[in-house]
């Protein structure tokens, strides 16, 4: 028993090692980079950007950012998106700093970086896995809370670690926004069937916020689903809540209005958005 445990502090503390900052900004524009080891001696980077009046509510809370779409945001040295820029999480990070929240925006592992990104990786358990690796690394660093947040295909990732994680790298809570609940089965790449309902959600036992979009016309995130995601999960505390108003969305539903920058995305309305999350985050409702 005790060299399992010591062998589980050793795994622990090469993996928050390897986590330190690399070659962040003398400013810090966007975020210290890490990278933490994750499946198959890969690795999985993160961009930390600390808020300045983090723990100014009691202790720190981090949320950890999971974007939808390829999920590879091609980070910079300096903790800046190349890609996926207009998705509502990234978009929303300076409001989620100036709530007093640290944010951990995650890119794509090393070795699924191509077009699809993480693809059908979404769902699997190392996924899962790798997240977790990334909390861990996170709760050492801040001695704090980690929640985390899915937006689109980035809900997936969110569930899927909610689902299976436990001990030190499970989150203290979930969010999902603009969940994906419906696939396509006729779809080219057989992934793009997968939803949120693939995984076990009966497993998430974790304070569940869900957010959704009246005017949302993203075939794949229809609001009016979201009620049968907090029906199999079995949360501490859990809140479904469909937002109003906006610009809305001039299209058709169809897949083009799977965007950041439409009701999807919360287009004009990220101040809002964070405001609920943050009180949620908090012990609040939305």
């Amino acid at each position: 028993m005790r060299s399992s445990i010591a062998g589980a502090l050793l795994l622990l503390a090469a993996t928050v090692c390897l986590a330190q900052p690399q070659a962040a900004s003398p400013d810090g524009r966007c975020g210290e980079v890490a990278a933490v080891e994750t499946h198959g001696g890969g690795t999985t980077r993160y961009a930390f950007a600390s808020a300045p009046k983090a723990g100014a509510h009691g202790k720190p809370i981090t949320l950890v950012l999971l974007p939808g779409g390829s999920g590879h945001v091609d980070l910079d040295a300096e903790g800046c998106p190349r890609r996926l820029k207009g998705n509502s999480l990234v978009r929303s990070i300076p409001l989620f700093g100036a709530a007093g929240f640290n944010t951990a925006l995650v890119d794509a592992p090393s070795d699924y970086q191509g077009e699809d990104g993480l693809g059908g990786f979404r769902i699997a358990a190392e996924h899962a896995e790798d997240i977790g690796k990334v909390i861990a690394s996170l709760r050492a660093r801040t001695q704090g809370a980690v929640w985390l947040v899915g937006t689109s295909r980035g809900s997936i990732s969110a569930a899927n670690a909610a689902a299976r994680l436990s001990g030190p790298s499970a989150p203290d809570g979930v969010v999902l926004t603009s969940a994906l609940m419906a696939g396509d089965s006729m779809a080219k790449r057989r992934w793009a069937a997968q939803t949120v309902f693939d995984l076990p959600l009966e497993d998430i036992r974790l304070p569940l916020l869900v957010v959704g979009h009246a005017a949302d016309k993203c075939i794949r995130s229809p609001a009016d689903s979201m009620g049968r995601i907090a029906a199999r999960t079995r949360g501490a505390r859990q809140q479904v809540v469909t937002v109003t108003g906006g610009p809305g969305y001039p299209g058709s539903p169809g897949l083009n209005a799977c965007e950041g920058r439409a009701p999807h995305g919360f287009v004009d309305q990220e101040a809002e958005l964070a405001a609920g999350i943050a009180r949620f985050v908090r012990g609040g409702d939305y």
